[in-house]
C-alpha cells in the first residue's frame, strides 16, 4: 500500500464537533492552587484540633500546646505560616472567594489559640521569667544565643563540653523565652501584633511594678516628701539607694533583655521598643524622680551627704541607664535621671555655700577649757573628711561655682595644670580650712594666758593635720600643704613651751655649770621648785588631746629642763628638799591631760558632726 494511504488511515484528523455540543471550559488548576489548598487543609486540621471552644477539647488536650517536646507546637506554627501564604495567594486570585473566607476564619481561631498560649506562658513562668534569671541569661548571650541551646523546641538543652551548665531555672526560662518569641513572630506576621502586645504589656508591667514595690520604690508626691521628718526621709533615701542598684542592675536590665528577645524579629523591633517603654516608664520615672524631690526639700548641712549619695548613685549607674533606656521612646526616663542629678548638684552647691557662711558667722566668745580642740574644728574637719570621700562627684558639681578667693601665695593645688576640676576642689577645701584657722586665731585671743593660747593653736592645728593625713583630704591637698601645716604645729608648740615654761627656766642662773654660794644656791632651788610646781599645777588642767603631740611636747620640756637643772643640781647640791632631776619626768607625765576639766577639752563634739559620722557609717 502506498505510504500516503497508510498515513491517511492512521492519522486522518477527525472533523471538529459542532460548537454547540462542547461543554463549558473549566478554569485551569495550577500547582500553586493545589499547594495552597493543601496548606489550608493542613492548617484546618491542626487549628480546629487545638480550638478550645470545641466540645471535647479539654478531655482530649488537657496540656498546653507549648509543652513537652514542642513538636506539635512547631507543626502548628508552620501550619499558621502556610495558612498565611495561602491567604495571600487567594487574595491575589479572588479576594471574594469562599475559600478565603474560610481561611480567614481559621486564622482568627489560630490567633485566639496563640494569644491564650502566649498569656499562659507569661503567667505560668512569672517566677522563671523574673528579671534576675533573665539578666543571668545575658551572660550566656555573649557566647551563644538561646537558639543555640534550644533546637526544634526540644526541651533537652544541648551544651558542648566546653560550655558551662545552666541551672534548671535557666533552662526553663530559655525555653519559655523561645516559645514567646515564636508566638510573637507568628502573631505579628499575621497582623495580630496588637493583641500580642496587649497581653505582654499587661503581664510584664505588673511584674515590674510589683518588683519595684518590693525593693522599696514608693510613688510619693513632692508635698508628701516635703512633710517627712528628716529621720524618716533619710530611711527612704537609704532604701532608694539599695533599690536603684536592683532596679538598674537587674530589673530594668532583665526586662530589656526579655523584650528585645521576644520581639527580636525585624518586624518586631519597633514593637520591642514600645513595649519596653510602656512597661517601665511609670516605675522608672518614679524611681528617678525621687532624688529630684529630695533636692527640692529644705537644705541643711546634715542633708549634704545623702544628697551626694543620691547624685553618686545616678552618676555611677549612668552608663547602664543610658544603655537600657536607649530608645527614643524612653528619652523621658533619661531626662528625669539627668534632671535629678542637676537638681541634686544645685542643692549640694547651695549647702556648700551655706556651710562656708556658717563657719564665717561662728561667734562663740567662750574659750575651750584647757586649750583643747574647738568644737568648730572638729565639726568642720569631720565634715570635710566626709566630703573628700565624694571627691569623684564633687569635682563635677563645683565646676560651675565661683573660684574660691584663696591667695595663690598661700596654697597652690598640686593638680593645677593636670586636672582643672580636681584642682578647683582642692583649692576650695584649702580655702574652707583657712577660714576655720582664721576663726581659731580669733578664738586664741580669748585666753588670758599667752602660753595657753599657743597650746590651743597647736592642738587645733594638729587636729587639722591629722584629719588631713588620715583621709582623702591628704590626697587632695598634697604633701606640701601637710608639711607646711605640720611646721605650724611645731611652731605653736615651741612658742607654748617658751612662754609657758619661761618662769621655770629663768629661775635658774644663766650659767648652770658655775658653782654659787650655798645661800644663793638654796634660794635658786626654792625659786625653781616653786616655779616648776606652779607650772605643773597650772598645766595639769591644760590639755593636749593628741597623744603623739603630748609626748613630743613633754619630752622636749623634760630634755631641756633636765639638762639645765641637772647640771645646776649636781654642781650646787646643798641638801635641799627641792625637786630632783629624776623627779622632773614624773611631774611632767601628769601635765596636759586636762585634769579637772572633764571631757570638754579633749573630746568636745558637735551635734552635726555626730550626725554626719553616723550617716557615713551607715552609707549604703
Amino acid at each position: 500500500m502506498p505510504r500516503k494511504g497508510m498515513r491517511s488511515i492512521f492519522f486522518k484528523p477527525s472533523p471538529p464537533p459542532p460548537t454547540s455540543s462542547l461543554p463549558p471550559p473549566s478554569p485551569l488548576r495550577t500547582f500553586s492552587d493545589s499547594l495552597m489548598e493543601e496548606n489550608i487543609q493542613t492548617a484546618e486540621s491542626l487549628i480546629t484540633k487545638w480550638d478550645d471552644s470545641a466540645a471535647n477539647y479539654q478531655s482530649k488536650f488537657p496540656i498546653p500546646l507549648f509543652s513537652g517536646t514542642r513538636q506539635e507546637a512547631k507543626q502548628y506554627l508552620n501550619a499558621v505560616k502556610g495558612l498565611q501564604s495561602a491567604m495571600q495567594h487567594l487574595v491575589a486570585q479572588d479576594s471574594s472567594s469562599s475559600t478565603l473566607v474560610r481561611a480567614q476564619f481559621l486564622m482568627q481561631l489560630a490567633m485566639k489559640t496563640l494569644q491564650k498560649e502566649f498569656y499562659q506562658i507569661l503567667s505560668s513562668n512569672r517566677d522563671r521569667l523574673d528579671p534576675e534569671t533573665v539578666s543571668t541569661r545575658s551572660s550566656v548571650d555573649h557566647r551563644s544565643s538561646v537558639s543555640d541551646y534550644v533546637s526544634d523546641y526540644d526541651d533537652e538543652i544541648s551544651i558542648s563540653e566546653d560550655e558551662f551548665c545552666v541551672s534548671e531555672t535557666e533552662r526553663v526560662s530559655m525555653l519559655a523565652m523561645e516559645d514567646l518569641k515564636s508566638i510573637a513572630e507568628s502573631m505579628i506576621s499575621a497582623g495580630y501584633g496588637k493583641e500580642c502586645v496587649k497581653v505582654y504589656i499587661i503581664m510584664r508591667k505588673s511584674i515590674v511594678d510589683e518588683a519595684l514595690y518590693h525593693v522599696g520604690v514608693e510613688r510619693l508626691s513632692f508635698s508628701q516628701v516635703q512633710k517627712l521628718d528628716w529621720e524618716v526621709l533619710e530611711l527612704k533615701i537609704k532604701s532608694w539607694l539599695n533599690a536603684v542598684k536592683v532596679a538598674i542592675g537587674t530589673l530594668f536590665h532583665g526586662e530589656r533583655i526579655l523584650c528585645d528577645h521576644v520581639f527580636s524579629a525585624d518586624s518586631g523591633k519597633r514593637i520591642a521598643e514600645s513595649c519596653f517603654a510602656e512597661i517601665t516608664k511609670d516605675g522608672a520615672v518614679s524611681l528617678f524622680g525621687f532624688p529630684e524631690m529630695v533636692a527640692k526639700c529644705k537644705k541643711t548641712p546634715e542633708k549634704m551627704f545623702r544628697a551626694l549619695d543620691l547624685y553618686e548613685a545616678i552618676s555611677d549607674h549612668w552608663p547602664q541607664i543610658e544603655s537600657i533606656f536607649s530608645f527614643e521612646s524612653t528619652s523621658n526616663i533619661r531626662s528625669q535621671a539627668v534632671t535629678s542629678m542637676v537638681k541634686l548638684g544645685d542643692a549640694v552647691t547651695t549647702m556648700l555655700t551655706d556651710f562656708e557662711t556658717a563657719i564665717q558667722k561662728e561667734s562663740s566668745k567662750k574659750p575651750v577649757p584647757g586649750g583643747g580642740v574647738h568644737p568648730l574644728t572638729r565639726y568642720v574637719m569631720n565634715y570635710l573628711t566626709f566630703l573628700a570621700d565624694y571627691s569623684g562627684v564633687l569635682v563635677d558639681i563645683i565646676a560651675d561655682l565661683p573660684q574660691s578667693p584663696l591667695p595663690e601665695s598661700y596654697y597652690r593645688s598640686p593638680m593645677r595644670g593636670e586636672n582643672a576640676s580636681g584642682s578647683e576642689l582642692s583649692e576650695r577645701i584649702a580655702w574652707l580650712i583657712l577660714v576655720v584657722l582664721c576663726k581659731l586665731d580669733g578664738q586664741a585671743e580669748l585666753y588670758k594666758d599667752v602660753a595657753l593660747s599657743y597650746l590651743f593653736l597647736a592642738n587645733n592645728m594638729q587636729y587639722v593635720v591629722v584629719k588631713v593625713r588620715k583621709s582623702n583630704l591628704g590626697f587632695l591637698l598634697g604633701e606640701e600643704w601637710l608639711a607646711k601645716h605640720e611646721l605650724k604645729v611645731r611652731e605653736y608648740a615651741s612658742k607654748y613651751e617658751r612662754v609657758g615654761w619661761s618662769a621655770v627656766f629663768s629661775s635658774l642662773p644663766e650659767n648652770t655649770a658655775a658653782e654659787v654660794p650655798a645661800e644663793q644656791a638654796r634660794a635658786c632651788f626654792v625659786r625653781f621648785d616653786a616655779a616648776f610646781r606652779e607650772a605643773c599645777r597650772k598645766q595639769s588642767s591644760w590639755v593636749v588631746s593628741d597623744p603623739k603631740l603630748r609626748d613630743e611636747i613633754t619630752a622636749s620640756i623634760a630634755s631641756k629642763l633636765v639638762a639645765k637643772y641637772g647640771e645646776f643640781y649636781e654642781t650646787n647640791r646643798v641638801g635641799s628638799k627641792s625637786v630632783t632631776p629624776d623627779d622632773i619626768g614624773n611631774y611632767l607625765s601628769d601635765i596636759l591631760y586636762g585634769n579637772g576639766i572633764g571631757d570638754s577639752g579633749s573630746v568636745s563634739s558637735h551635734s552635726s558632726s555626730t550626725t554626719s559620722s553616723s550617716h557615713r557609717s551607715n552609707r549604703r
